[in-house]
């Protein structure tokens, strides 16, 4: 397969110039199943002056999503679960949620959930359920976000050691939701109770089951929740934009990483490579089969990337965390933004094009009409993607002969 990259470069070259930008990047493009582009540039450490290279390694950040929406996906392909489904049939500890009714950012009253939260609302970010921070911010935070945080620092007084997803889900059913389930979009801890009901359906733990399900059967040696021998040497520097808009290395991480860590998170905390992400988009590029092996169904990939959010919740969707600068043309599909608009989206990709990116400054893409895969890497906070992440899109598709 021919492929153009000199369009590409050029927006590599572009990005290095940035400032402030990352201190180094890598890029890897996949059509009809083969690899046909790959590009490491600048420093996966700078003051160490370790160069990119196909060795090191990214922390995701909500890349990681993807990969562990497709997992539960092929659990409901065996099965184990309908979307359909009230969430509570797998935790009947969610059966009576209340709501926090409020105004603006008032609280006026506590109330029973109108509706149940479902399967499909775990997926689809629409439980009601924030995410257990504010990222530093000064701003007065939502009250279903101060009583998870009240729900976590509790769990862990009362156990007195670190605790696991499955032990922590419980809890937060004490939680009052944002809004009633499945009436809004609030990106947050959806995808938790998504990897729940991986560890429950399957038995496993989330990082064994995506490891015996896809990251051994497609070589994806990289790719993993916990630090292996010598990851941490591979890992690229984290890096940060101070206040004098100058990069400096910083540790942020959303997951920790040592062998002996025992949550595994649905939204965050997965570290790979741009190759070994390149594997798992090339994949679904194509029809779920990767080397000749299938493993998720077309059908049910089809099922992921269309859209399933209704236009209240896309406006959320639009506007909320995720705003309208980099979102316009997607909608909201089972874990993943899905193009519904290429027009509106200024957007060269085609309709049904989807992925997610990482805080961190990963992204990455499936498009199955072309059969077509991009994976993105570089590690900065703010991570630049409304500048960066759309110009590679285009550079990418550009380079389609």
């Amino acid at each position: 397969m021919k492929y153009n990259g000199k369009k590409l470069d050029a927006v590599i070259e572009r990005v290095m110039k940035m400032k402030p930008g990352p201190a180094g990047l890598a890029v890897a493009v996949s059509k009809d199943g083969e690899t046909v582009y790959t590009r490491y540039e600048g420093y996966a450490d700078e003051a160490a002056g370790r160069k990119m290279d196909p060795d090191t390694i990214f922390d995701l950040w909500s890349l990681t999503k993807v990969f562990v929406c497709t997992a539960a996906m092929t659990l409901y392909e065996q099965g184990a679960f309908l979307l359909t489904d009230p969430l509570d049939y797998y935790f009947p500890e969610y059966r009576e949620m209340s709501v926090y009714e409020r105004d603006n950012w008032t609280l006026l009253r506590e109330r029973p959930a109108k509706t149940r939260i479902t399967v499909k609302d775990c997926f689809t970010m629409a439980t009601g359920f924030p995410y257990a921070t504010n990222f530093g911010s000064t701003e007065e935070i939502h009250p279903t976000i101060a009583r998870m945080l009240e729900v976590k620092k509790d769990l862990r007084e009362k156990l007195g050691r670190p605790y696991t997803l499955l032990e922590e889900i419980p809890e937060m059913a004490k939680v009052p939701l944002a809004f009633d389930p499945g009436t809004q979009w609030m990106y947050g801890y959806s995808h938790e109770l998504v990897a729940g009901l991986i560890e429950l359906c399957s038995g496993m733990r989330l990082s064994e089951y995506l490891k015996k399900t896809f990251f051994e059967p497609m070589e994806m040696t990289s790719t993993g929740y916990h630090y292996e021998a010598g990851w941490p040497e591979r890992l690229a520097q984290f890096y940060r934009i101070n206040e004098a808009g100058e990069r400096e290395p910083f540790r942020m991480s959303v997951s920790g990483h040592a062998p002996d860590e025992v949550y595994e998170a649905g939204g965050g905390g997965l570290l790979s490579t741009a190759e070994d992400t390149l594997k798992f988009f090339t994949m679904l590029a194509n029809g779920g089969v990767y080397k000749g092996e299938q493993y998720v169904g077309r059908k049910t990939i089809d099922l992921m990337r269309r859209n399933h959010i209704t236009e209240i919740q896309r406006n959320d969707f639009m506007t909320g965390a995720h705003n309208a600068v980099y979102m316009p043309g997607y909608g909201y599909g089972l874990g993943v933004r899905t193009m519904i608009d290429p027009a509106a989206g200024g957007s060269s990709s085609s309709f049904g094009e989807f992925g997610w990116t990482g805080g961190s400054g990963t992204w990455a893409a499936a498009d199955p009409e072309e059969h077509f895969a991009v994976a993105y890497m570089h590690q900065l906070w703010p991570n630049q993607e409304e500048i960066i992440h759309q110009r590679i899109r285009a550079a990418a598709y550009g380079g389609m002969i």
